[in-house]
């Protein structure tokens, strides 16, 4: 129980401490001026001024080595801090100020105007008697900067007006900077008028917006706060002011529209931004009419312009982000006397004081990302893309109501023979940086296929810093408009369109390496379908190699395999997807290691710098390198061959182990997947007796020898039925999907004694013939096994359990037009 008490006492005086530190922002940065300035001697502070105005500030550490404020040159100033003055001939603050009531208390910090004006309006013997008063004084120059006919108004009627005022700026309750907490609303001594008090975390303290300039000033019945400037008594909300301000008309119609304004009439702390109707007008009218018949644009409009704090002006000091009520982030700042809004000069009035929050009139409408179409999501980096998309036709296609995702590269991407190409071909290449879909950055993942409005398919490729399309990686700035997101882009995407194999074929750089490949039976590797990174060395990295070395070279298989093998990586690795300056450690199919690293946007694999990085194939990438790639601890076994080594390779020192041998690599590494689809049947008549029955099969024919009269049972599989269900494993809830397959058992046969072959070539006839003589004469008869006449003789029906997994949705496979559908077999190459 001592334990628990113990426990929760320290966790309440914890609470209250942390309590206390968030309400004393004004008071640390007091203490602060006070370390700044204690070489001057006792109780000095120093403040910093800025240049060519009266403002003083008790400044942060930030704007104290800046040196500024709102980006203004600031000078230092030393003075004694609040409660104490100087005497003659000590260094310092050394005395005291005397405490005296409110009334002279006000002509101790200086505020003798509102002294005065106690004194007129019989004020005087309330703050001269008993009592405990907090009193927000107005200094001399607030007296001065308060609008003329105001003035006016309160100085003809002392009793009344202007002793009300003065009432409007006490609390009946002494209330030092440390209780004047954030969002706390105070009643003043006037009508129970509102006092909303700020408290900020530069220790800026504002009471309706009017900031303490000179703060704790103990008299014997209170506490004087001097401010700068004269509060006004505070009644409506932000919706009363809109509603009756003629300049907010269209703000108050698209608030209306978007039904933002009633938010804007109940309680809270808010900041409006609010464009006049002038800024309104300057919108393009296709643009405001877009956003004004479109709710969800209007509403994200309206509430763009709102944050849900309160933000006055004097407490801005320098630059800081706010969010709004749309969600986005909105920089509010300052320069010199001015606000500024991302950066830009806007405000045309400041400060209008509500009993919800605070208003700022600016001069230009604020329109979120998510109000804009997406091409107008282009940002200054991005001027070359939009511009061109705008000029050939494109962005016309980009509908309001349609989703579309927008791959932009930066103005430096488009050289100027780009700029000089055919209009057709360069709004070909437009088109495939516009996506069908909407896709966000979230959602991209590696190995994804997006589809172009130009029907090309462009892959997607993820790596740990890094998301890439093809050979192009992304750079920050992704946002998302009301139709579609736009990804920013180092470089114009370049579809592939050929194999790797095909590449190498058509580059004449590359005809002694591709000739390599051939001779080790890896030229089919390269032309499947597939993933992989492939590092081609020129021919120059082949100089000085004869042709009695490269049939030594192509004799010994598993040494050229182990030397070509190495160049190649399984998956797809981008160089600008590599970390700039990280070592990236990758296997190769030959078994070593490749150590990849980007540096100054060049890409180095073992420290051999890649002339020409990110060629994009159907089925992989390849990097140009003038050197010939070799394990470092892999060594040679033969004279002969470390010789040729030694020739081509001169960058590391190659290992001799006489008579080691190298691994044999058997083909295994890529696989061929069988992959089942549908397709119609095609039937022939050759002879009116005879139905011949012909599937489709990609890839070459295949023969078999069959004794006349054999018959030969197959089996093709009917349409899975699926059947999902629901049943409960370990009290939780799980989906079983079960698969019914009909099986048709078909003879074939007897086989007929007409024989004829459907694939022709004489690569088709050397096969028969050879097949032909290693039978012998116990076999006449040829004849592809998929001809004759089949019959069904047993069918049945087998339930597999696949799967327990959440639910999914299950595609049906398609059926081509026309006919039943028979299964087509492929072969299909990863």
């Amino acid at each position: 129980m001592k334990i628990f008490f113990l426990f929760t006492f320290s966790t309440f005086l914890l609470s209250a401490f942390e309590q206390a530190a968030a309400s004393a922002h004004y008071d640390k940065i007091l203490t602060h001026s006070r370390i700044r300035a204690r070489d001057q001697g006792p109780n000095v502070c120093a403040l910093q001024q800025v240049m060519g105005t009266k403002k003083k500030y008790f400044s942060t550490c930030r704007n104290w080595y800046q040196g500024a404020i709102c980006g203004k040159k600031a000078t230092v100033l030393y003075e004694c801090c609040p409660g104490y003055m100087k005497m003659d001939g000590t260094r310092g603050c050394p005395a005291v100020a005397p405490i005296d009531h409110v009334y002279g208390t006000l002509g101790i910090v200086g505020a003798t105007s509102t002294q005065r004006y106690s004194d007129m309006s019989k004020l005087r013997e309330e703050i001269e008697g008993r009592g405990s008063f907090t009193f927000f004084a107005p200094s001399n120059e607030a007296w001065e900067q308060l609008n003329s006919e105001i003035h006016r108004n309160l100085v003809d009627n002392v009793n009344i007006e202007l002793y009300n005022a003065l009432h409007h700026h006490m609390v009946n309750k002494r209330m030092l900077t440390k209780d004047l907490k954030n969002g706390m609303t105070l009643v003043s001594m006037y009508n129970d008028q509102k006092l909303l008090i700020n408290h900020y975390p530069n220790g800026v303290v504002t009471v309706n917006c009017a900031r303490i300039i000179h703060g704790n000033q103990i008299a014997t019945n209170g506490v004087v706060h001097v401010i700068d400037r004269v509060l006004t008594a505070v009644g409506n909300t932000i919706q009363d002011f809109i509603e009756v301000e003629d300049d907010l008309s269209s703000l108050r119609a698209a608030a209306i529209t978007s039904d933002v304004l009633d938010i804007l009439g109940r309680p809270g702390h808010y900041t409006l931004f609010a464009p006049t109707n002038e800024a309104f007008e300057r919108l393009p009218r296709g643009v405001l009419e877009r956003i004004m018949g479109d709710k969800v644009a209007s509403e994200a409009l309206v509430k763009f312009h709102i944050l849900n704090t309160l933000q006055c002006s004097e407490a801005i000091t320098g630059g800081a982000v706010y969010e709004t009520l749309e969600g986005n982030i909105l920089e509010v700042g300052c320069d010199g006397e001015s606000l500024t809004v991302n950066g830009v000069k806007m405000v045309k009035r400041k400060d209008i004081v509500t009993s919800n929050g605070v208003i700022h009139l600016i001069d230009e409408v604020l329109i979120p990302d998510s109000a804009k179409q997406v091409i107008e999501l282009g940002g200054a980096q991005q001027t070359t893309f939009t511009d061109l998309v705008a000029q050939l036709g494109l962005a016309s296609s980009l509908r309001p109501e349609g989703q579309y995702t927008l791959l932009a590269p930066l103005n430096g991407a488009f050289s100027d023979d780009t700029l000089r190409m055919d209009q057709r071909l360069l709004k070909t290449i437009l088109q495939n940086h516009i996506i069908k879909v909407k896709v966000g950055l979230n959602e991209l993942y590696n190995g994804q296929e997006l589809e172009t409005i130009g029907g090309k398919l462009l892959r997607v490729f993820v790596y740990r810093t890094a998301v890439c399309i093809e050979n192009s990686c992304m750079v920050r700035g992704s946002k998302e408009g009301r139709n579609g997101f736009i990804h920013i882009f180092r470089q114009i995407i370049n579809p592939a369109e050929k194999t790797l194999h095909e590449m190498l074929r058509h580059d004449k750089r590359f005809s002694v390496f591709l000739s390599l490949v051939k001779a080790a039976d890896l030229d089919d590797v390269l032309s499947r379908p597939g993933e992989w990174t492939l590092f081609v060395p020129t021919n120059d990295a082949f100089k000085g190699l004869t042709d009695d070395d490269k049939n030594i070279l192509i004799r010994d298989k598993n040494a050229l395999r182990n030397i070509l093998l190495y160049h190649l990586i399984q998956g797809v690795f981008i160089g600008s997807g590599f970390e700039p300056g990280v070592t990236n450690i990758l296997k190769t199919i030959q078994g070593g290691k490749l150590y990849l690293k980007t540096v100054n946007d060049t890409l180095l694999v073992n420290e051999l710098k890649s002339r020409e990085s990110d060629l994009m194939a159907t089925n992989g990438v390849i990097h140009v390198i003038d050197k010939l790639l070799y394990p470092a601890d892999l060594p040679v076994g033969n004279d002969q061959l470390l010789t040729i080594l030694k020739k081509l390779i001169k960058y590391i020192q190659i290992k001799f182990v006489r008579d080691s041998t190298f691994k044999e690599i058997p083909l295994t590494f890529y696989k061929i997947n069988i992959i089942e689809s549908n397709v119609q049947p095609i039937t022939r008549k050759e002879d009116p007796s005879i139905t011949q029955l012909t599937k489709l099969i990609e890839g070459e024919p295949e023969f078999k020898i069959v004794r006349e009269g054999e018959t030969i049972t197959k089996v093709i599989h009917g349409e899975p039925i699926i059947k999902t269900y629901t049943k409960i494993i370990d009290g939780r809830p799980v989906e079983v999907t079960e698969k019914k397959v009909t099986e048709e058992r078909i003879i074939q046969g007897p086989e007929i004694k007409y024989t004829r072959i459907t694939a022709g070539g004489s690569d088709n006839e050397e096969k028969l013939k050879k097949l032909l003589e290693e039978a012998g004469t116990e076999y006449t008869k040829v004849t592809k096994v998929i001809e004759g006449e089949p019959q069904i003789i047993e069918r049945e029906i087998k339930t597999v359990q696949l799967e327990e997994a959440p639910v999914r949705k299950v595609q049906p496979n398609r059926r081509t037009q026309g006919g039943a559908a028979r299964r087509r077999t492929r072969l299909a190459y990863p």
